[in-house]
């Protein structure tokens, strides 16, 4: 495998808070107490990192019953006998898409790898764990995939398994709609050991949480990830504290944020989560579909209590109006009809687990910056973020494209109308390429002998001259772009390139990490692959990778 850097300032709708927080320059610092170098501060992170051995007992049973139930390899209970004995933990995580979802959630299982064997080795005693986050409720966002077919354009496989609008996604079950999604999605795939991983996984019975859980089981059994599941009950009951303190405190967070997200745009920078004076950071299962829960500013006094009502689930006019006594009641009796928005999660999580550090891509680092002020206001301390290993794998049928038309990766970043009038200019025919290499040369040539001409005789003619070299030039580029655009039109080949390489390399206009499915990488080059790629990571370099298969 070869591997080639790319910088993130040089890829496409990137953010500039995230290319800032990749140099740690100064205007960042304020939203990120640490570096995105993990080795400039782990040491000094695990010094202060302090979690209360009760719950640390507690949470390390519910691990092990749920890892049990995936059928977790002895490495990874090899790890949370760690964990319960004082190990920290590397944390990441993502919502259950089908079949593992995209190729970026492969990438962060393995920079917890990467990083938990790092500060091990540096003598802190760290384990990796992917957060699922079966809670979130957009079953759209997660109930499909994008394998490429053999023709090189992607296919979408979707599951029409469904509960109640709006319910978490760990309450959709899978029925027997699954299996011939499944058995289409193999017989693309071909034989291999992920295929059948895929098989034992996605099966009649299993929730979108569970049969994600167990395929990553299978897939980073060798490294002993411990995969959590979030929508525990168990897990919610321990987590109830944080949740009557987002109730209790409802006011000052949202004034902490507030005031947080003015500091981020005052630096020039927007905000990933739009915060409102009426903003609380939890959600509740209402009728089974997750359903916020936003404060009242003077609201009406409850019919036979003195208690006012300054919370409301849902939406109006329908909405149930609730005292601060009300809620809190609600979630003693049922902590588990409860659940984190996505600034307040990252703190449930720290409250569960012993996080030195929590390694995400470009949005988790922009929620960060957010949600450090619920961080220090109810743990006290910010989990620094790192951020994820990030790269697009490049197979040999796509490397011979590239060598063919003499570009790279990056020239796919453009859209394939753009694609293709770039492939077209690097295959007009020799005599049109050579009629245009010539005529630039004897334009340059020429202008170059006239300006020196009209400085002898009046040095202010060469402005003027200059301005009608320009328009010759522009002339000519426009000429050669008709040229290419007529070689696009003639040549069905070059569209059937464009259109592959943009598939393979920027589908639908986002990097490969995001489009594809990574159990088609792994079905296609086997476990040795996530074995390459953790051993060309280095937590170092943050730029993107490109890398060569």
């Amino acid at each position: 495998m070869k591997a080639q850097c790319l910088p993130f300032s040089q890829i496409p709708h990137t953010t500039r808070l995230f290319t800032d927080f990749l140099e740690y320059s100064p205007s960042v610092r304020p939203f990120y107490p640490h570096s995105p170098h993990f080795i400039e501060w782990m040491k000094t992170e695990a010094s202060t990192l302090h979690y209360d051995p009760s719950r640390r007992k507690q949470v390390s049973a519910i691990l092990e019953r749920q890892n049990k139930s995936w059928g977790a390899s002895p490495q990874t209970f090899a790890n949370l006998n760690r964990l319960r004995q004082g190990a920290a933990a590397i944390v990441t995580g993502q919502q259950v898409g089908l079949f593992g979802g995209p190729m970026f959630a492969i990438y962060k299982a393995l920079t917890a790898v990467k990083l938990a064997e790092e500060a091990t080795a540096a003598g802190i005693d760290a384990v990796p764990i992917f957060w699922l986050a079966t809670y979130d409720h957009d079953l759209a966002e997660v109930n499909h995939i994008s394998l490429p077919g053999p023709d090189g354009l992607l296919r979408t496989f979707t599951t029409s398994s469904h509960s109640v609008a709006g319910a978490p996604v760990s309450e959709v079950r899978l029925g027997e709609e699954i299996v011939p999604v499944v058995e289409e999605a193999a017989s693309l795939l071909g034989d291999s050991e992920a295929t059948q991983f895929l098989r034992e996984s996605y099966r009649p019975g299993e929730s979108m949480g569970t049969a994600f859980a167990r395929l990553f089981t299978r897939l980073f059994g060798a490294w002993g990830v411990i995969v959590l599941d979030a929508s525990d009950a168990e897990l919610h009951r321990i987590a109830a504290p944080i949740y009557r303190t987002a109730i209790e405190r409802a006011e000052e967070l949202d004034s902490a944020l507030l005031t947080r997200g003015q500091a981020i745009e005052k630096a020039g920078y927007e905000q990933q989560v739009k915060v409102t004076p009426a903003s609380v950071l939890l959600f509740t299962l209402r009728g089974g579909a997750r359903t916020a829960i936003h404060r009242q500013a003077g609201g009406p006094v409850i019919s036979g209590s003195n208690q006012a009502a300054e919370f409301a689930i849902g939406s109006e006019p329908g909405a149930e109006k609730l005292s601060v006594a009300e809620l809190l009641d609600r979630i003693a009796a049922a902590p588990e009809n409860f659940s984190p928005n996505v600034l307040l999660r990252p703190v449930v999580q720290d409250y569960l687990l012993p996080t030195l550090a929590y390694t995400g891509g470009a949005a988790e680092a922009a929620y960060f910056a957010q949600a450090g002020a619920v961080y220090e206001t109810i743990l006290g301390r910010v989990t620094p973020v790192v951020p994820r290993f990030s790269a697009t794998l490049v197979e040999p049928k796509v490397q011979r494209w590239l060598r063919q038309y003499g570009i790279g990766v990056a020239d796919t970043f453009h859209g394939q109308d753009a694609l293709r009038r770039t492939l077209a200019s690097h295959t007009l025919p020799e005599g049109v390429q050579a009629a245009f290499n010539a005529v630039q040369q004897s334009v340059e040539k020429s202008l170059s002998q006239l300006r020196d001409a009209l400085e002898k005789l009046d040095p202010t003619l060469v402005g003027a001259s200059q301005t009608a070299g320009s328009k010759m030039s522009y002339q000519l580029d426009r000429l050669r772009q008709l040229a290419t655009a007529a070689e696009v039109r003639r040549s069905e080949v070059i569209s059937r390139h464009a259109d592959g390489l943009s598939q393979a390399l920027y589908p639908g206009g986002a990097l490969q990490e995001r489009g594809v499915a990574g159990i088609y990488f792994i079905a296609r080059h086997g476990s040795e692959l996530l074995r390459s790629v953790h051993d060309i990571m280095r937590t170092d370099c943050h730029d993107h990778q490109i890398l060569e298969l």
